[in-house]
């Protein structure tokens, strides 16, 4: 029961990000098909499962002590990290407005700009989103997960199980935040709970160094 308590904490921290995003999109009305959803769902399995893999290689060269404590303190370290880039961007939000796009950089600085900004993913301004913008929103709600799919496969968490938590957890949380963000007129409050996963994220962590 505490395991299955754990994963589905574990798979909550990394997959609200979704709820916030699809708030957002529900807010503006910018479509997203049931299909762009499940296929988010699954970039955001795969790319946990290999980050996951990763983690299961680095813990056959190490000792059952050491992984703990290591797989612990990555997920305090990207806690930490996401309470701080949420206190930052709040800062941020209040000097300037990063633009929706910047063609100069690199495929991957896009994605970044992305996760930052949600809007950017919808590239052509149609309302919509659709073929490359769901790859590219895709890798943006999965790319801070990455590091913690590393340190979960430390703690012990198995790939597989764990990859589909997060995938039903993200696709979820994706739908419920298109879907209030369609009918809830403000979204402040949301933003007061965007440190939540980094919380999360360092309690778990502590608890299985303990």
């Amino acid at each position: 029961m505490t395991e299955l308590a754990t994963l589905l904490l574990l798979a909550f921290a990394v997959s609200l990000d979704s709820f916030t995003v699809g708030f957002t999109y529900g807010m503006r009305k910018i479509v997203l098909s049931f299909k762009a959803i499940l296929f988010i769902a699954i970039i955001s399995a795969g790319t946990f499962f290999v980050s996951m893999l990763i983690g299961k290689f680095l813990s056959s060269l190490l000792s059952p002590h050491y992984t703990e404590w290591i797989g612990g303190m990555i997920l305090i370290g990207i806690g930490t990290w996401v309470v701080f880039q949420v206190f930052r961007s709040n800062e941020e939000d209040h000097e300037h407005h990063p633009y929706l796009l910047n063609w100069e950089i690199k495929s991957l600085g896009l994605v970044v700009q992305i996760l930052r900004t949600p809007m950017t993913a919808d590239i052509d301004r149609s309302g919509k989103i659709n073929g490359i913008e769901i790859l590219l929103l895709g890798l943006a709600l999965s790319i801070d997960a990455f590091g913690a799919g590393i340190g979960a496969a430390l703690l012990g968490f198995a790939p597989v199980l764990t990859a589909l938590f997060v995938a039903g957890m993200s696709s979820l949380f994706l739908y419920a935040g298109l879907t209030s963000g369609r009918i809830l007129s403000y979204w402040r409050w949301m933003q007061n709970l965007s440190f939540l996963p980094g919380i999360i994220l360092i309690l778990l962590g502590v608890m299985k160094m303990t």
